[in-house]
């Protein structure tokens, strides 16, 4: 068996720049509601984002031996996108991994478990998604895979998928349907826009999305 594929990287840097600057929510909608991340993978710090093609990563249990090795191979402007098998309660990134990610360029890290020496990970400005912060140590001593599918957050994640990421929360898109992606939720912030303008302008939300007819339809009666 390869343990190791080669990196999978079929995205235009403008693309995945375009993205950077767009809302998480805003690209989920846009998406046709697809590539929800599971809530409770979370930003460690406030205001980490992330942005990049996912370089995925399959970890045995408290083993972060895999994670050594993708720190090595991941490609600059990556993010590592890793899978601990439902074993959460370790801590299997640290502050010594996120230097030698900083190092790399590598664009930040989304892992299906905790981290530890949280605090100088927020201070050295890399960017982490994870479930929380333990200070169990993890060993070095199983094999596991490197950019293969991979289940993280109750979603599948292929190598070279968009993964995008703010305070919301995070989402997935699949690399062939990047573009089409960004021009909707290039669109629909236009939209937006148009519609904030409407209500700085005293018009309501109920006006505003038509729903008279709705609370009609169930019965709304109102005191006058």
């Amino acid at each position: 068996m390869t343990h190791v594929l080669k990196a999978v990287n079929d995205l235009d840097p403008e693309l995945i720049e375009a993205f950077g600057r767009l809302d998480v929510a805003t690209v989920y909608e846009a998406s046709g509601r697809k590539g929800f991340v599971e809530k409770a993978i979370r930003p460690a710090a406030r205001g980490d984002r992330i942005c990049g093609p996912a370089y995925t990563v399959q970890c045995a249990p408290g083993d972060n031996l895999m994670l050594h090795k993708a720190l090595q191979k991941a490609p600059a402007g990556s993010v590592i996108v890793a899978s601990v098998g439902g074993a959460g309660d370790y801590g299997y990134w640290g502050g010594l991994m996120a230097t030698a990610a900083v190092a790399r360029g590598i664009q930040g890290l989304a892992i299906d478990g905790c981290i530890r020496d949280s605090a100088e990970i927020a201070r050295m400005g890399f960017p982490v998604f994870c479930r929380g912060f333990c200070i169990r140590g993890t060993v070095k001593s199983t094999m596991g895979i490197i950019n293969y599918p991979v289940n993280f957050g109750q979603i599948t994640v292929f190598p070279g998928d968009l993964i995008l990421g703010d305070e919301d929360g995070m989402v997935i898109v699949r690399a062939a349907e990047c573009r089409e992606v960004l021009e909707k939720s290039l669109k629909r912030v236009e939209f937006e826009e148009g519609k904030a303008a409407q209500l700085k302008g005293g018009v309501s939300s109920v006006e505003l999305n038509s729903l008279g007819k709705v609370f009609e339809s169930l019965g709304l009666v109102e005191e006058e």
